[in-house]
């Protein structure tokens, strides 16, 4: 896990280089809204297997730092505690600075503490219940889990269509939103019960399921991902179409808010401010054949991997960061409030034997 800085000024490129090259180019009022809004930023890539943490430095001009985590996807963020889902492991970084501390112009370093071994289950998003225990969507084997400290993991509930737990991936089960501490909602890309059998659902059998009433609310999505609960109101992408938007759960429709330029996935919120990642597609079919071919070139224009900030209140996406290089595909995306520009210790360094915090006296 090693970790290579980059710093960039909105509307350019890194100024130090990396290899393979890598570009980030922030719209000109990026810098000045994570300012306002007080916060920083991660985002997880399990195509280039990097979180990268997004910041500012004390110019003002964008920080930008990343570690290596292999086939990393889920993320979420509550309190000091970050949770990251990779590819057969669970880690819990703590940052191990107060408020007011800083280091090396960081007021934010997240620590590895603890790390749970599940095995390749395909954890897509991750969550934390009202206990603050962890529970995440383990789409190999269709359902939602907890860890376990003698297995790989622990059922926790199915959807209605899936008859048994098998490893198979039977309906791309991705997404979930938790509500007053509990699952509320999940995404699937489809209600098949076979083996991979999503992948022929992908254009329009997508769904959303109610998990505490354990039946399905909303068809007729394509490939949706990333639900979430705010402000009293389910918020989700059908990310086939390129369509950002919330759930009508009365009426059982999608009702869109905007368009984005790419594959969506990953959603978190701050304030009246919506931060989603957008992907490039894929050389292989599961991108491919979807609406979201037809509507970028209707839209003039061709998909890009970025973040885009979308004002809730009227549709647009005002501000934005653009990656280029070697991460085309983004997965999930976390707000850090309260926290100006974070990095993380990795593991393949000197760092972390030097990295020590003194906790509170054992009883």
């Amino acid at each position: 896990m090693n970790g290579v800085e980059l710093t960039m000024a909105a509307n350019g490129q890194s100024e130090t280089p990396a290899e393979p090259k890598l570009a980030l180019t922030g719209s000109r009022q990026f810098p000045s809204w994570l300012a306002e809004q007080g916060a920083s930023l991660a985002f997880t890539t399990y195509q280039a297997g990097k979180v990268f943490f997004i910041g500012l430095q004390p110019d003002g001009k964008l920080s930008i730092f990343e570690r290596t985590l292999n086939r990393c996807l889920g993320m979420v963020a509550e309190g000091n505690s970050l949770y990251v889902s990779t590819l057969y492991q669970l880690w819990r970084f703590e940052n191990l600075l107060t408020p007011g501390q800083s280091s090396d112009g960081y007021d934010a370093i997240y620590v590895p503490q603890v790390g749970s071994i599940t095995g390749d289950l395909d954890i897509h998003d991750i969550a934390l219940d009202g206990d603050g225990k962890l529970i995440f969507v383990n789409t190999l084997f269709s359902c939602l889990a907890r860890t376990s400290e003698t297995h790989s993991f622990a059922p926790l509930w199915q959807p209605p269509f899936i008859s048994k737990l098998a490893a198979e991936d039977r309906c791309h089960l991705n997404g979930l939103a938790m509500k007053d501490g509990k699952p509320a909602y999940v995404t699937a890309v489809s209600e098949s019960d076979v083996a991979d059998g999503w992948r022929d659902m992908r254009v329009d059998g997508g769904c959303v399921i109610d998990v505490q009433a354990n039946e399905v609310v909303l068809r007729g999505l394509s490939m949706p991902h990333s639900p979430r609960w705010y402000r009293d109101r389910l918020w989700l992408h059908n990310s086939g179409t390129g369509e950002f938007g919330y759930a009508d759960l009365e009426a059982g429709r999608f009702e869109p808010v905007c368009f984005c330029p790419g594959y969506l996935r990953g959603l978190d919120f701050i304030g009246d401010f919506a931060m989603v990642g957008t992907s490039l597609s894929r050389d292989n079919k599961t991108f491919q054949g979807l609406p979201l071919d037809d509507a970028l070139p209707a839209k003039g224009v061709v998909p890009r991997c970025s973040l885009q900030v979308i004002d809730l209140r009227s549709g647009d996406a005002p501000h934005w960061l653009r990656i280029e290089g070697v991460v085309r595909e983004l997965y999930d995306v976390v707000a850090l409030p309260g926290c100006r520009r974070p990095k993380a210790v990795g593991f393949q360094s000197d760092e972390i034997r030097r990295v020590i915090s003194v906790g509170q006296p054992a009883d």
